[in-house]
């Protein structure tokens, strides 16, 4: 029986046969392949030996009662095999889509160690899984045996497009075996490697003059050190593999893994079409189900209210988390920054330290990168700073330039040594929540059903890899949008006045903070009632 597409192109660097790369074989339409009439040709496709029952050529393998690849049937096998050979003739001919699925089914259980069954599937379908010239280069390659690799690669010359790409995958191919000589001490013949044969190709002149650094090392250990490499072995070689499959054609050899590829953008992109997505997972196909689609719940994300802060005694202008999420500062009209505490466990906030002295109110806050210090500015008619220590509660220092100044914003210098302030006047307002492209400098994007025309409401991105944009609202509410749509995914209701500020807290995805005129600061969440651990996960079931 022909093995994993072993066959077809003869053994021992014989030219590939007369069949297309893709092409099933021909006993898929029930005839015998020729290229299965030779024992010695056998070989398999994942690089493993062939079982010995069909080493010998009786065409007793394991599966050549299936028919698919194997060679004609002899006399002795019985009036079964004329009926099974009937059988295939009646089969569909099968698509070229459905030759692909079948080889990357065969290259996954392939990865498996599932040889037989691999052996099985490609003699049932007719198919093989790569080029014959292509497992025996992979076999070679394994082996470490760098002559017969490099005359398989003479065979592959054909079947490569760019005439240049043989000249990297040869230059890949004696690096390793110029490393592997250097690792068994043998430092003349990697010298003869070197000067030889890799220098002639006139290929990557500056990784050839690295690669002669790598003579003067005094041992294995600090080869390996230096040239960033596994070392003689299994490990390797087959990176070493993954870099060349990159230059062959997928119909000679597919690139590695690339079921796992395929299935792991699949779930990328449903988690990028997901509007309420909002944890971080492991890249890893094991941490998903892949028989359902990822759907994220509603209830999942920060939209039901778990707490609200009623300590201070006027609106409240303005609020903003810490940059390590244990901490939330509100500023309000009632002059106070009131510091509250996050518990790490429930999520609930307690009240840490109050900031008084602010003869104007506080309208903009900002954290030092090192959450130490923060820095509160007025309204509009406010002409000074305050910067205060966070952990004793000291006023650190109360600034002003002129009282002609209206200091209303500030920003920290990621250094945390030096900020800088804004003022209204020469400032440019536009009303509306807007996205723009600060690199090509236009507007991507304008989020729909906010309310603003008399006050300033600040808006900010949030939740995993800040996805999502919030922003209060005069009509009480508080909008959220997936930065990708311009309608909301979710409006929050329970404030009773103008939602002035919102907050997202940099490191808990699923809490976010809203302050208001109407004297509260409302902290949002999960529905109530769902397993806390489970929110890290994907969920599986639909919004109801």
């Amino acid at each position: 029986m022909q093995a994993n597409g072993a066959g077809g192109g003869g053994g021992g660097g014989g030219a590939p046969g007369p069949a297309p790369e893709l092409a099933c074989l021909a006993a898929q339409n029930g005839e015998a392949s020729p290229a299965a009439s030779s024992a010695g040709d056998l070989a398999h496709a994942n690089g493993l030996p062939p079982p010995a029952a069909a080493a010998t050529g009786n065409n007793s393998g394991p599966g050549s009662h299936l028919g698919g690849a194997a060679a004609a049937p002899s006399p002795a096998a019985g009036p079964a095999a004329p009926d099974l050979g009937s059988g295939l003739k009646k089969k569909k001919r099968l698509s070229q889509s459905d030759e692909d699925v079948i080889r990357l089914i065969g290259q996954h259980l392939n990865g498996l160690g599932l040889n037989q069954t691999v052996d099985l599937l490609m003699q049932e379908s007719g198919c093989r899984l790569e080029h014959p010239s292509a497992t025996k280069f992979r076999n070679h390659v394994m082996e470490g045996d760098w002559d017969k690799a490099e005359n398989d690669l003479n065979e592959l010359k054909p079947l490569v497009h760019s005439p240049h790409a043989i000249v990297r995958m040869k230059f890949l191919l004696l690096q390793q075996k110029y490393l592997e000589y250097l690792e068994d001490g043998k430092v003349l013949e990697a010298l003869q490697v070197l000067r030889c044969e890799l220098t002639p190709l006139k290929y990557n002149t500056e990784r050839i003059h690295v690669l002669s650094g790598y003579l003067m090392c005094s041992h294995a250990e600090d080869l390996r050190a230096k040239a960033e490499w596994e070392g003689k072995g299994t490990a390797s070689r087959s990176k070493l593999l993954d870099k060349l499959q990159t230059y062959l054609p997928p119909s000679v050899m597919l690139p590695p893994r690339r079921l796992q590829t395929l299935l792991r953008q699949a779930v990328e992109l449903q988690r990028d079409r997901c509007l309420y997505h909002n944890t971080k997972l492991d890249s890893n196909l094991d941490s998903v189900s892949l028989l359902i689609d990822h759907v994220c719940s509603r209830r999942q994300f920060p939209c039901y209210t778990q707490q609200i802060l009623t300590e201070h005694c006027n609106e409240v202008w303005f609020c903003k988390f810490s940059n390590d999420g244990t901490k939330l500062a509100t500023g309000s009209k009632d002059t106070t920054v009131i510091i509250w505490q996050v518990d790490p466990d429930t999520h609930l906030l307690k009240l840490l330290k109050t900031l008084e002295g602010h003869a104007y109110g506080v309208s903009y806050i900002a954290w030092s990168p090192d959450d130490n210090y923060l820095v509160a500015c007025g309204p509009d008619d406010c002409s000074e700073l305050w910067l205060w220590n966070v952990h004793t509660g000291e006023l650190r220092t109360k600034m002003s330039q002129s009282h002609e100044d209206s200091l209303t914003s500030v920003a920290w210098n990621p250094d945390g040594k030096r900020f800088v302030t804004g003022g209204q006047r020469g400032q440019f307002y536009q009303c509306g929540v807007h996205l723009w492209d600060l690199q090509d400098r236009v507007l991507v994007r304008k989020y729909q059903g906010v309310t603003q025309g008399f006050y300033t409401i600040h808006s900010c991105f949030g939740g995993h890899n800040e996805d999502f944009i919030a922003s209060g609202s005069e009509d009480h509410k508080v909008y959220i949008w997936h930065k990708r749509s311009e309608l909301p995914i979710a409006e929050l209701t329970g404030h009773t006045r103008t939602v002035n500020c919102v907050s997202w807290n940099p490191q808990i995805p699923s809490m976010m903070a809203s302050a208001s005129d109407d004297g509260t600061v409302r902290i949002w969440g999960p529905a109530p009632f769902i397993d806390h651990q489970n929110i890290e996960e994907e969920c599986s079931s639909m919004d109801s």
